[in-house]
């Protein structure tokens, strides 16, 4: 992403420093002038593709990061409730032989 991000701000500059050198535009054939509105259009591209490419690219890292942590929490839950299940349930056996001890 930091890679496009500087290319196309090079782009931008050359386009920029041979605009400063050339102020002639002539429309007969391909020029320089054409070549710097190509290179400035290009190099625009990318900076913008590059922005663009970095914050997708977060976004979509957090959003994986939260649903990992979603399945997490409810392998977490699921494994409380099991064990809450089977607390009650000794419990429910320790009552069961207090009120009916066999002597």
């Amino acid at each position: 992403m930091k890679s496009l991000s500087i290319t196309g701000l090079i782009l931008l500059a050359v386009s920029a420093l041979l605009f400063y050198l050339t102020t002639d535009f002539t429309v007969g054939g391909i020029t320089i002038s054409h070549m710097m509105g190509v290179m400035a259009g290009v190099g625009i591209g990318l900076i913008i593709g590059g922005m663009v490419g970095y914050v997708s690219k977060g976004s979509a890292l957090k959003a994986e990061e939260k649903r990992k942590e979603f399945k997490q929490l409810q392998k977490d839950k699921e494994d409380l409730e099991k064990q809450a299940a089977e607390i009650a349930q000794r419990e429910a056996e320790l009552q069961r032989q207090n009120q009916n001890p066999q002597i």
